[in-house]
């Protein structure tokens, strides 16, 4: 019977701690899918397995997926899975996940990644998002960006990693379905995006902006969303073409509600984003 520190799950090691899991999936270029449809989700994308980690009723759910792993698939029981992975599994199941080479901002914008939904179509519609640190949010404004049809993310140098393990699963697995890259130079990293055609719309809480329905939409449009606490930084704000935002209600504001959480505030600017965007 295997136990907790069999070195067979090292990938899963603490999975809890995000230093640890920064280094450790970094040195390992890895990730971890959890849950069923997550791991599904990333085999179907093209990631390579490395192992699959699963507790015995759970096994026979992905006979399909597990087929030809061999000793790659490693089955234990509940209270050792907990002690592997530092908390209680609900999903039952957990795959240690290849990653791939991650490509250049140019190669998303110019629609040749090769990889993801959208591939081989430069786009039309881009999120771009500004030091947003929170897992779970980055997560999320992934499947709000998939749902409503956004084309591909850019992330900035200090954006958190969507293939950290919560930002996976509360994506459910979007972070798979959009091409997305990240910037080396935050500096200056708005000039590919106007360089390649993108007209640059800035989302804001301050209501003296166009509102987001309003605005004018290009070809090519990118909107800047900002951080979860400060927003976008004032050096974006400047070099954006136009500030937007989500009108608020005058009853709301009078309570002093005056913004939206950004996962909200993406969900919301990304529908708008999607005016006049139908493909032949």
């Amino acid at each position: 019977m295997p136990d907790a520190l069999d070195p067979r799950f090292a990938d899963y090691a603490g999975l809890r701690d995000v230093e640890l899991r920064k280094s450790l999936e970094a040195e390992h270029g890895l990730f971890i899918a959890e849950g069923e449809k997550v791991i599904r989700r990333a085999v179907a994308a093209g990631y390579p397995v490395r192992s699959v980690l699963l507790t015995r009723r759970w096994a026979a759910s992905l006979d399909d997926v597990l087929a030809g792993l061999g000793d790659r698939v490693h089955v234990v029981d509940d209270d050792v899975m907990e002690k592997i992975a530092g908390f209680p599994v609900h999903r039952g199941a957990l795959a240690s996940m290849e990653r791939r080479p991650l490509p250049a901002v140019a190669e998303i914008l110019g629609g040749t990644s090769g990889a993801g939904a959208g591939a081989g179509d430069a786009p039309r519609r881009v999120l771009v998002l500004e030091d947003l640190v929170d897992h779970g949010n980055v997560g999320a404004i992934f499947r709000c960006a998939a749902a409503l049809g956004v084309e591909a993310v850019i992330l900035s140098p200090r954006c958190a990693d969507p293939l950290y393990r919560r930002s996976v699963k509360v994506s459910m697995g979007a972070v798979f379905a959009i091409p997305y890259a990240r910037m080396e130079n935050w500096y200056s990293g708005l000039e590919e995006l106007r360089a390649a055609g993108c007209r640059l719309l800035a989302l804001t809480p301050d209501q003296g902006a166009t509102p987001m329905d309003e605005a004018e939409m290009g070809e090519r449009v990118a909107l800047l969303l900002g951080s979860e606490g400060d927003g976008l930084s004032s050096r974006w704000l400047h070099e954006a073409d136009e500030p937007v935002c989500i009108p608020m209600s005058p009853a709301a504001m009078d309570l002093g509600v005056d913004s939206l959480n950004v996962v909200a505030a993406a969900a919301i600017a990304c529908h708008g984003l999607m005016r006049g965007t139908a493909r032949p």
